[in-house]
């Protein structure tokens, strides 16, 4: 088995997915690709590099692209942004303590809940604890499971600019080795689909791929990290989660 066909089957990547993928990786260095096979000092693992591609590929609507995977194995899943060490997202505060420390969902959701109408910011123009913890919880999503199945509902591929978080190397080193696969993908993906397509591009490393040949088949999304408090009154992201709606449960 090839190490390509061998990143394929351990990813579990559905069958939808498998033959553009295996095109995409012969832009992956084998040399590179070689060293990720045979070495477990990386996240997510071998195992979940292409977790985000065990959904469909026929309800796809939006490709994401943040910047690298989670730098804990409890969290690092392959999917971006999906934080595996979060379970609840709500507590009689506002939002759960394992939210509130990660700063990315954090703000995620705090957009999501201005933009879909269930609060307001405070007369200091911010999302606070309190104002979270007098939302009536009952129809919004309770767990992290939940949301990203939203997401998924919604059409999301939620990819990272580099899969890949090396302990000896800086994720703005490590995505030039996915540069050529990822502009392979979108273009293939582009070409193929019969319906139109989102990319939406989540901070500087992502943000480096608007140059790259996509064909003319996306609409193009861009803002900061979601990181960056300013994430959470970007008008173009509110614009977004207005529309996808991925807190209700009836999404």
């Amino acid at each position: 088995m090839s190490n390509r066909d061998r990143v394929i089957s351990q990813s579990a990547v559905h069958d939808q997915w498998q033959e553009l993928l295996s095109d995409a990786l012969e832009a992956v260095d084998a040399d590179y690709l070689s060293q990720l096979v045979d070495s477990d000092t990386w996240l997510p693992g071998i195992d979940s590099l292409f977790s985000a591609f065990r959904r469909d590929r026929l309800g796809v609507r939006y490709i994401l692209l943040g910047e690298s995977p989670y730098p804990r194995t409890a969290s690092a899943n392959g999917i971006a942004f999906y934080d595996a060490a979060v379970k609840e997202l709500w507590s009689a505060q506002g939002l759960s303590k394992s939210v509130n420390r990660a700063t990315s969902m954090r703000n995620i959701i705090k957009t999501a809940l201005l933009s879909e109408g269930h609060l307001q910011t405070d007369d200091k123009g911010k999302v606070s604890q309190q104002n979270i913890a007098a939302i009536d919880k009952a129809p919004l999503v309770q767990t992290m499971d939940e949301l990203f199945t939203n997401l998924q509902k919604a059409g999301f591929l939620m990819l990272n600019a580099t899969p890949v978080l090396h302990p000896q190397r800086k994720p703005a080193q490590e995505a030039k080795y996915w540069r050529g696969f990822l502009e392979r993908l979108l273009y293939r993906l582009g070409s193929t689909t019969t319906q139109p397509l989102t990319l939406v591009l989540w901070g500087k490393i992502a943000k480096t791929l608007e140059s790259i040949n996509i064909g003319d088949k996306y609409r193009l999304l861009v803002s900061e990290h979601p990181y960056n408090i300013s994430f959470i009154n970007n008008p173009t992201m509110q614009s977004l989660f207005r529309d996808i709606q991925i807190l209700s449960k009836n999404s």
